[in-house]
C-alpha cells in the first residue's frame, strides 16, 4: 500500500488533518502524520518510506528527495515552490504541485488589515490617517494581488499594478491602472503591496534604489517572502527617511535592527497570511 505522509513542522488545524486522513484512507492509501519535528534531519528520516508528501513551508531539499526512495509527488498547501528543490525533484522524476488561490482572500485581508493598523497608529488612541484617496501599487497581479486590489477599491484607494506576465486588459477590466515597470509603480504609489515569488530573479530585488523612489509617507507591505527584501538596504532607507514604514507577516532575519524605527514597522509573530478559521489548511 502506498503511503501519503503529511509532514508539517507548523501543524495544520486538527479538523484539516482529519479531513485529509479521511480522503487518503477512502482512496485506499496509508496515511501518516508527522508534526512539530525539531530538526531538518528528523524530516529527512521521516520521508524514507513515503510515496507522496504533503507539506506547508517545510524545506524539501535535495537531501530530503534523495532520502525518500519511493517518492512520486510533493504537494505544497500554499502558493509558490521556493521551499522545494525543483531541480532535484525533476532529476528524480518527482512531481511537485501547489495550491494557488486557496489562501488568496485571507492573505489579502491581512495585507489591508495591516495597512489600517499602521495608518491608525496601532490603535493607540492618537490621530492617524485614512486609506481613502491614497495610491496603492500591487507588485505582481496574481490571485492575492487581485483580492488586495478589490478590497482596496472598496476603501476608496487608487489602485495601480505592475506584472509583466499579466495582460493590461485584465487589469483594465478590474479597474486597476497598469504601469510599465516596477520603478514607475514605486514612484507612483504611497503604498506598495508585494506579491512576487522568491526565486533567483527576485531575491533581494526590493532594494534601496527601488524603495527610494516611493513618495513621502511611503509604506511597503510584504505578505510574500522575506527573501525578496534586501534587508540591509531597507534598514539604510528607513534610517534616512523617517517617513518610510515597513509592515509584513514575515519577521526579517535581523528583527532587532528594526527596533530603532519604533512606530514605523510591524512584523507578526509568525507567517499568518492564511491563519483563519475559514481557511484551516493553507498558509
Amino acid at each position: 500500500m502506498k503511503k501519503i505522509l503529511v509532514a508539517t513542522q507548523k501543524p495544520f488545524a486538527p479538523a484539516a488533518v482529519e479531513s485529509i486522513k479521511q480522503i487518503v484512507e477512502a482512496a485506499g492509501f496509508e496515511f501518516e502524520l508527522y508534526e512539530k519535528y525539531a530538526e531538518q534531519t528528523d524530516f529527512v528520516k521521516a520521508v524514507e518510506t513515503a510515496n507522496a508528501l504533503i507539506i506547508r513551508s517545510d524545506k524539501v531539499t535535495k537531501e530530503v528527495i534523495e532520502a525518500a526512495k519511493n517518492l512520486e509527488i510533493v504537494v505544497r498547501a500554499g502558493a509558490g515552490y521556493d521551499n522545494v528543490d525543483l531541480e532535484a525533484a525533476t532529476a528524480k522524476g518527482v512531481v511537485v504541485m501547489n495550491t494557488p488561490g486557496q489562501n488568496s482572500n485571507a492573505v489579502a485581508e491581512l495585507a489591508i488589515g495591516m495597512m489600517v493598523f499602521l495608518a491608525r497608529n496601532s490603535f493607540n488612541g492618537s490621530a492617524g490617517t485614512e486609506l481613502k484617496g491614497k495610491t496603492l501599487g500591487i507588485h505582481a497581479y496574481g490571485n492575492v494581488g487581485r483580492y488586495v486590489a478589490n478590497i482596496a477599491k472598496g476603501f476608496g484607494m487608487k489602485v495601480y499594478a505592475f506584472d509583466p506576465y499579466v495582460k493590461k486588459k485584465v487589469m483594465k477590466k478590474d479597474k486597476v491602472k497598469a504601469v510599465k515597470s516596477a520603478e514607475k509603480l514605486y514612484a507612483k504609489c504611497q503604498y506598495v503591496s508585494l506579491h512576487i515569488p522568491a526565486n533567483e530573479q527576485t531575491k533581494e530585488s526590493i532594494d534601496y534604489k527601488l524603495l527610494s523612489l516611493m513618495p513621502k509617507n511611503a509604506v511597503l507591505v510584504n505578505t510574500a517572502r522575506k527573501e525578496v527584501i534586501n534587508e540591509a538596504d531597507m534598514i539604510k532607507l528607513m534610517a534616512e527617511r523617517t517617513d518610510f514604514s515597513y509592515i509584513s507577516d514575515i519577521a526579517p532575519n535581523n528583527k532587532a535592527d528594526f527596533e530603532q524605527f519604533e512606530g514605523r514597522f510591524l512584523f507578526t509573530p509568525k507567517k499568518m497570511g492564511a491563519q483563519t478559521s475559514d481557511n484551516l489548511i493553507f498558509e
